[in-house]
């Protein structure tokens, strides 16, 4: 067993490390122990009061990982984001399908969301929108080639379909032999405008049901080939 003068002078030997430890976190300016502070050090005497050691905890605390900080445990080593949307999007309905009780799964039909979702990916980002004004609004024509030709042939017309009559607008389209010409228009003043600042892309968005439709297309209740693009 270790006599009580062995115990004494490995507590003071920890206390010695635990007190180099503090000082070499201190910043160049830290001076509150006075100018006596080297004498103080070599006679033994430990210069630090309660306050002093609670600022160098305090400053410990604020260089350790957010997650390792006292009371918190370390972050998640699971990544949540699915990397890509359209899987997103699709992992997000199945698991909506999942926890629903009374989900005919003989009907799903998940590969069509995907179709569609690449529809919405070519009609976003590889369409070309040559704008005009007309008179009580916008002429859009987009077009395309391959498959964006056909997403822009699904998604317009049945976009102009579903919207036709909403907030006061009348949206008709015109087939091109490269993809569809969209015309936009209203009567009232304020509507015109909305229209015009929306342009192609705000008015593609403009809706409320095109997360809807795309449950329902997953549970087989929409033909993907006449769904429109309501957002």
């Amino acid at each position: 067993m270790l006599s009580t003068r062995k115990i004494v002078a490995i507590g003071t030997a920890l206390a010695v490390v635990v007190s180099g430890v503090a000082l070499a976190q201190m910043t160049p300016g830290d001076h509150s122990m006075g100018p006596d502070h080297p004498q103080m050090m070599r006679s033994g005497q430990h210069p630090m009061g309660p306050e002093h050691m609670q600022e160098m905890m305090r400053r410990h605390r604020g260089m350790m990982p957010m997650g390792y900080r006292a009371g918190m445990h370390p972050a998640s080593t699971t990544p949540t984001l699915p990397g890509q949307d359209a899987f997103g999007a699709i992992q997000e309905v199945a698991a909506i399908l999942d926890a629903d009780p009374k989900t005919d799964w003989s009907k799903v039909n998940l590969e069509a969301l995907r179709q569609h979702l690449i529809d919405m990916n070519e009609v976003t980002l590889r369409a070309d929108a040559a704008p005009k004004q007309i008179d009580g609004g916008l002429e859009i024509a987009v077009t395309g080639n391959e498959r964006t030709l056909v997403a822009i042939q699904r998604m317009v017309p049945a976009w102009a379909q579903t919207m036709n009559g909403q907030h006061g607008w009348t949206a008709k389209t015109t087939s091109l032999p490269d993809g569809e010409l969209l015309a936009v228009t209203a009567t009232d003043p304020k509507e015109i405008e909305h229209i015009r600042g929306l342009g192609f892309i705000g008015l593609l968005v403009s809706g409320s049901m095109h997360q809807p439709h795309h449950l329902a297309m997953a549970r087989g209740e929409f033909d993907h080939e006449h769904l429109g693009h309501t957002h």
